[in-house]
């Protein structure tokens, strides 16, 4: 999954959007469109891995996926009290941005159809990719704190053993993949890093639904 996505994954080092925040320079109002689509995604992840969970051949899986379920939302309603608190309200509603809007029904039409393996392997590049992409920007450091804040929030270890029970399902399930299955991960692993970089573009670009209605 990873070697099919490493391309991916340099791309999105290299994106302005990421660069900016590692050196203090991206513009807030980038930061804060960023924050706002975030937010409305994170209902709808935290809503495909409900679905995923479900279908977990391992009771002690499907708990596992509740329970990040759980941060999810936590982690929406934290950002809601302290990044996103100087945002008007109508800014933070409404149908959310292209780019988002198709990642997010992506993950739901494929947690909903798909089988256990499908859902996850859609699900994990956004687990996996944050971890790495904060990371990396760690190293770096930021003179901006609430850019540094969102850097360590993925760069922490807590969160790296989120990532790891994640990984460790989708390495169990590989073992009784058949080809197709296995095909298929990959390429939703594939699609799903791709999302990641165009949510990273969107924000950058401030992406707005055409043609303007207003």
């Amino acid at each position: 999954m990873w070697s099919a996505a490493q391309p991916v994954y340099e791309r999105i080092l290299r994106h302005p959007f990421l660069l900016g925040l590692a050196d203090g320079t991206l513009p807030r109002n980038r930061f804060e469109f960023y924050l706002v689509e975030d937010s409305k995604y994170l209902r709808a992840f935290g809503e495909a891995l409900r679905i995923v969970a479900a279908k977990a051949p391992r009771a002690e899986w499907r708990r596992t996926l509740e329970r990040h379920a759980d941060e999810a939302i936590e982690v929406e309603r934290e950002m809601q009290e302290s990044l996103l608190k100087g945002i008007p309200a109508r800014q933070r509603q409404g149908l959310a941005a292209p780019s988002n809007y198709a990642y997010t029904n992506h993950l739901l039409a494929t947690a909903a159809r798909g089988s256990f393996s499908d859902g996850l392997a859609a699900l994990l590049p956004c687990y996996w990719i944050y971890w790495e992409v904060g990371k990396g920007l760690q190293r770096r450091g930021s003179r901006n704190k609430d850019y540094q804040r969102w850097i360590d929030q993925y760069a922490d270890p807590a969160y790296g053993t989120v990532v790891r029970e994640v990984l460790g399902m989708m390495d169990t399930e590989a073992q009784s993949m058949d080809r197709a299955a296995h095909g298929r991960a990959i390429e939703l692993f594939l699609t799903g890093s791709r999302y990641e970089y165009m949510f990273w573009d969107m924000a950058w670009r401030l992406e707005q639904w055409a043609p303007d209605l207003h």
